[in-house]
């Protein structure tokens, strides 16, 4: 009886709990169901979301290219709707450009589509950021004095200890080179600020950064550091050498110029400079080598141009400026010294390009390419009287078109410095340099050249060095 009692009592506890099973399966099929509906909301919800995202950064976008000038003008430049600001003056894409750098007279400029310029929002500025990795590798007949460069002023003398007429190698990426250049084609005054560096800071050293421009650009001022008034960017040869010839004139100092356009061919500029010269001490009475430089004033110079873009340009420049030096004893000695420059690039001929320099006066040899690299803007003579060196270089380059992708240039070049009597028996006197190349421009942006140097150096005493030869190869990419 108890037995039958117990077992009814289980089999009821039994069917209770299958009950409750049951109901809770049941629910928790419900809380499923209702799980799956809330994450089909949250996915949708999610998704709505992105997309109101999405709109809302198009249209920020579509506003912001509607409502920023900067967009605007680049978009009317790529559609042609946007006045034209070619230079007069032809980019001629040498392995060494000197051209993009410089300064040019209203908003004229060499690249009138922009090309890498970018817009930054809500500004009228346009930017563009630029690399041009390069590598240099030279084989040399002897010992040039400066491996990384071919400067015909340090050549080694016959006799001398750096003599040498064994073979020298050397490679390099000291030319390579970083840009920024900033404008506002847009805005009045004709707005630019521009940034160029190479690797050449420091002789027999790898990749130390060297400033080679800073400056701004507005209302035809042109205020920083770069290009004398007295040197011509547009003239340098199209050489594979980053040195290039002896003869060109070699000033990048703090300026203060200003340029006039006259029409739209001629134009005028005038500046002051940092007045940057080298006196050789060691030539005053009794051979005392201490002494201080100081100026009295800038470097005051200005030049006039023509400019064609069919038929080339034609720059003539003049320099004056106040030499002065403190010697052993503290006396100041001083003395004037001027310049003069006519520099040439004409286009003979759709495939043919040549350029011509002339440079006299006395005092300015420190502006010279080759001879910067000396004291050569004043020295003592053996009566102590203090002198400005009389100077005076030519240079001759011609450039030959092959076709699209392939050219030649054939460059010479010649120094005349006058020392004084009392200066170093071995200092410089004249310098020669003669190269000639082929270059194959493989793309808009990527060329490779191979080149055969010579240069020469004679000193007042009648010594010289050997005649030296380079052979060297050069490639270099740039990003625009």
């Amino acid at each position: 009886m108890w037995a039958e009692e117990i077992s009814n009592d289980t089999e009821a506890q039994l069917a209770e709990l299958k009950a409750n099973m049951k109901q809770m399966h049941q629910m928790m099929q419900v809380m499923q169901e209702q799980i799956a509906t809330l994450e089909a909301e949250r996915d949708e919800q999610a998704q709505e979301l992105a997309e109101l995202k999405l709109q809302n950064v198009e249209i920020q976008s579509s506003s912001l290219e509607e409502s920023s000038e900067s967009y605007q003008t680049l978009n009317r430049i790529l559609e042609g709707d946007f006045p034209d600001q070619t230079s007069q003056v032809r980019h001629r894409g040498g392995f060494k450009d000197t051209q993009t750098a410089a300064s040019r007279p209203k908003d004229y400029t060499l690249d009138p589509e922009y090309r890498g310029f970018i817009p930054v929002p809500n500004t009228p500025v346009l930017m563009k950021f630029n690399f041009k990795p390069r590598i240099d590798v030279s084989v040399d007949s002897g010992n040039t004095g400066t491996p990384e460069r071919f400067i015909p002023a340090r050549f080694p003398l016959k006799g001398s200890r750096e003599e040498s007429d064994s073979v020298h190698s050397h490679v390099t990426s000291n030319g390579t080179q970083i840009q920024a250049d900033v404008r506002a084609p847009s805005v009045d005054g004709d707005f630019r600020l521009f940034y160029q560096n190479d690797f050449y800071d420091e002789q027999d050293a790898n990749m130390k950064p060297r400033i080679q421009h800073l400056y701004g650009q507005y209302h035809g001022f042109t205020i920083g550091y770069t290009y004398s008034v007295w040197e011509d960017p547009d003239v340098w040869p199209d050489t594979v050498d980053y040195e290039g010839p002896n003869a060109v004139i070699f000033a990048r100092r703090p300026v203060v110029q200003y340029t006039h356009p006259m029409n739209e061919h001629w134009n005028a500029t005038v500046g002051f400079e940092q007045a940057d010269f080298y006196v050789d001490e060691s030539s005053q009475p009794g051979a005392d080598d201490t002494g201080d430089e100081w100026t009295r004033m800038p470097d005051i110079g200005a030049n006039v141009r023509w400019e064609s873009e069919e038929r080339g340009h034609i720059q003539a420049s003049t320099m004056i400026r106040e030499i002065a030096v403190r010697d052993a004893a503290g006396d100041e000695h001083e003395d004037f010294g001027w310049g003069f420059n006519l520099a040439a690039n004409l286009n003979v001929t759709d495939r043919d390009r040549v350029q011509f320099l002339g440079v006299y006066g006395e005092g300015v040899g420190g502006m010279g390419n080759d001879t910067s690299f000396l004291d050569s803007d004043g020295a003592f003579d053996s009566s102590g009287n203090f002198e400005a060196l009389p100077y005076w270089s030519v240079m001759f380059g011609w450039t030959h078109d092959w076709s699209e992708s392939f050219r030649s240039t054939l460059t010479y070049g010649h120094v005349e410095l006058d020392p004084t009597d009392a200066q170093d028996p071995t200092f410089f006197e004249s310098s020669d340099y003669a190269s000639g190349n082929l270059i194959w421009q493989i793309g808009p942006r990527w060329g490779v050249g191979t080149e055969l140097l010579y240069g020469k150096l004679d000193a007042q005493n009648g010594q010289s060095s050997d005649d030296l030869f380079r052979l060297q190869f050069g490639m270099f990419y740039s990003i625009f």
